[in-house]
């Protein structure tokens, strides 16, 4: 499965459109790199992989047992967007300028 997900990567629209990586760029390597056992390389790559892993798993619980309720999963949702974006910002100030 892993093989298979490093050689059909889903391109990236944003970039192909406009040029710059779109906030989620990053994903799905770091995912493979997790996949791998490499954790480090993973974060590395694209640091909210584990936010957002962690936030789809919480609200898969939710949906399914009914815990551990949505006011804290809306903070935690909250807590990876800003993640995401201060690591975007972070990839145009350093790939861009």
């Amino acid at each position: 499965m892993i093989e298979w997900l490093e050689n059909h990567p889903i391109p990236c629209m944003y970039k192909f459109f406009f040029g710059i990586e779109c906030p989620t760029c990053g994903f799905q390597r770091a995912l493979i790199f997790l996949l791998q056992g490499h954790l480090l390389k993973s974060i590395i790559t694209y640091p909210p992989l584990i936010p957002t892993l962690a936030l789809s798993f919480l609200v898969f619980l939710q949906l399914t047992i009914k815990k551990p309720g949505w006011l804290f999963i809306k903070r935690f949702a909250l807590i990876d967007l800003l993640i995401i974006f201060s690591n975007y910002i972070f990839k145009l100030i350093v790939l861009y300028t």
